[in-house]
């Protein structure tokens, strides 16, 4: 199956033009040192969202409208994939004051494909995808929606299945049919006692004011969080084994920025043996790590976790990695687990696969990309728009059976900004690509328009305390000081800089000991 040559309209904005086009407009609106914070009105929220889709170089911003009424933020418009309308969800959810998303844009993939040739790329990707290459899924295709049926053990299962399905060109919508049916039963005070374990040690969810209530394995949250993202992220957590729903219908959305009573003790210290425990716990419930031994190590620094063992393939290896950083406490991973493919597949074969692999894939420009693997580590080369766009191409590679290592040799046009990843938006971390070494360039702003941007970005944020965060400028780069709570506030701060235009963050924040 080949692609059209009439590809679709380029993912994203180049960085430059999306930085350019932010000095006209939060020019306009930036926060001047000293002065009042800006009420948060619905105007004043729209604005914010539309700039934050505005600086994300995959989402086609110009495509999508933006309305709010009463904090709730409802999306429009039209995109070319189902990955780009979800991603724009994402990003809303991340902004101040935003209590929900309604999300009404519309798929119209570019790129004509009949439901046959989705059908069969379907079960490609889910056979190819070491995760998920031994579920039972039946596909179905109708009009470009996607359904799934069938049956796995887990929550976790059942979603990885939709993303993987997700990721296919031409997917326009999804039925995930699936049924969890659980190997053993577990009483909803097991499954209470879980959930509020999983929510405590998320580094992502402030769990002091959530309650937990668990009838007939059905569990329903409610009380107060900082913010939308946190919220949708509390709910993912709540999907412990023995959970047949998760309602949070009952999380209220009233704190705009975060607050010492969100936090209650969640950054009390936390022994090596607590946070051992935790990131245990992590890794098996998801699955593409927990059919495999490994054994997370808290190093002497007490915030650095060295993770051992040895898995089948890449993505499980990177997972992992994923997995330790999520849980509080945890400032670096070091990440020793070996790769080791359970089967021995030709060079040839994997690089069939890996090709296949980026053709089926929404973002990638496959035709740019050549593909060579040598003793199962596959080396990419060719030129493609975005870090994003490389980084995809690396994820999609690491999915396929028989991958113990990516070359990435692609050459990425568009360097002109860093490759920010927000944790509530963007799955892979830039920490899992040897590759990445972003060089600053020359700032295309002054430095007193950086910081008000900056500072800008800080207030906009639900997960940093701008109070708490100085910003200085100099030459482009920018130096934060002051302290915060975490270690995801922290990375939450630097990359709140990056978006403000800053071309290096020198971060000096401290974190406040337990």
């Amino acid at each position: 199956m080949e692609k059209r040559d009439v590809r679709r309209m380029p993912r994203g904005r180049s960085i430059l033009f999306a930085a350019v086009f932010a000095v006209m407009i939060l020019g306009l609106t930036a926060i001047p040192a000293g002065a009042a914070k800006p009420p948060l009105t619905d105007r004043s929220i729209t604005d914010a969202v539309e700039d934050e889709l505005l600086m994300d170089t995959v989402v086609p911003s110009h495509r999508i409208d933006v309305t709010t009424t009463d904090g709730i933020v409802t999306l429009s418009g039209s995109v070319d994939n189902i990955l780009d309308k979800e991603r724009a969800a994402r990003i809303a959810r991340i902004v101040r004051g935003v209590r929900a998303v309604v999300n009404q844009i519309r798929v119209d993939p570019s790129l004509l494909r009949t439901d046959w040739q989705i059908r069969e790329d379907v079960e490609d990707a889910l056979r190819t995808d070491p995760a998920t290459d031994s579920y039972e899924i039946d596909v179905k295709v109708k009009d470009n929606v996607v359904t799934l049926s069938g049956t796995v053990d887990s929550w976790q299962e059942k979603d990885l299945c939709e993303k993987v399905a997700k990721g296919v060109e031409g997917v326009k919508g999804m039925n995930n049919n699936i049924v969890v049916v659980w190997r053993e039963k577990r009483t909803d005070y097991e499954i209470k006692q879980e959930v509020k374990k999983a929510l405590r040690w998320d580094a992502f969810v402030d769990d002091a004011l959530i309650d937990v209530k668990v009838e007939a394995g059905k569990v329903m949250l409610s009380g107060i969080v900082g913010s939308a993202a946190e919220k949708h992220w509390a709910s993912i957590d709540a999907y412990v084994l023995g959970v047949k729903s998760v309602d949070d219908s009952g999380l209220e959305v009233e704190r705009w920025a975060r607050d010492e009573d969100l936090k209650g003790k969640k950054y009390v210290k936390k022994s090596e043996k607590e946070i051992e425990d935790a990131i245990t716990d992590a890794l098996l419930i998801d699955p593409r790590v927990s059919s495999f031994e490994v054994t997370p190590e808290v190093a002497d620094d007490g915030t650095t976790v060295i993770l051992r063992g040895t898995v089948d393939n890449l993505k499980a290896r990177r997972a992992a990695a994923r997995d330790a950083r999520n849980t509080v406490g945890v400032r670096e991973v070091d990440n020793r687990i070996k790769v080791r493919p359970k089967m021995l597949l030709s060079d040839q074969k994997i690089e069939e696969k890996v090709k296949r692999a980026l053709l089926r894939d929404p973002y990638v420009e496959s035709n740019a990309i050549t593909v060579e693997v040598t003793n199962g580590v596959v080396e990419l080369y060719g030129t493609v728009d975005t870090y994003f766009e490389k980084s995809q191409a690396d994820e999609a590679a690491s999915r396929v059976n028989g991958v113990v290592l990516v070359d990435n040799g692609l050459i990425v046009r568009k360097d002109y900004g860093p490759f920010i990843r927000q944790p509530y938006v963007d799955e892979p971390y830039t920490a899992d690509y040897e590759w990445y070494d972003y060089r600053p360039r020359f700032p295309i702003k002054s430095d007193r328009q950086i910081r008000r941007d900056i500072e800008e970005e800080l207030f906009w944020s639900p997960f940093v305390d701008a109070d708490e965060v100085n910003v200085a400028v100099d030459n482009g780069e920018a130096t934060l000081t002051g302290t915060v709570d975490s270690w995801s506030e922290y990375n939450a701060a630097a990359n709140n800089a990056y978006d403000g235009g800053a071309v290096y963050v020198d971060n000096d924040l401290a974190v406040r000991k337990p």
